[in-house]
């Protein structure tokens, strides 16, 4: 599970192009949301695009966080992280709390979705 449900917000319907777990980071192109519950490949699922997510981080030395830091999804390690990676990780959303070097989560507030620019 690479995300907990803390608040909900929008969600769509997503046909799953594999297996996805709940919590699962979900990206098509642009958009980036959040398996609200488990999708069989073929079937169609919703996914959360906007709320507070507590969303898995790395843990070690220069992973965390500050409130207010803009949060990517790093889709080759499974992780949010501050960098965009050149331009590879998807923007999720905002951190709205610290999340420390050895924290496993951080809280990320999502707002709609949109992987490019700042979140609405």
């Amino acid at each position: 599970m690479g995300a907990q449900l803390i608040r909900l917000g929008l969600r769509i319907n997503y046909t799953a192009p594999s297996d996805i777990d709940y919590g699962d980071v979900v990206i098509q192109g642009d958009l980036v949301g959040i398996a609200t519950r488990d999708i069989k490949s073929g079937e169609v699922g919703r996914i959360a695009l906007a709320g507070l997510f507590g969303i898995v981080k790395d843990t070690g030395v220069s992973t965390g966080m500050t409130a207010g830091t803009k949060v990517y999804w790093d889709a080759t390690s499974k992780f949010a992280t501050a960098s965009d990676g050149g331009g590879l990780n998807k923007l999720l959303g905002v951190s709205t709390r610290d999340a420390d070097d050895g924290d496993r989560f951080v809280r990320v507030l999502m707002g709609g979705g949109i992987s490019t620019g700042v979140p609405v």
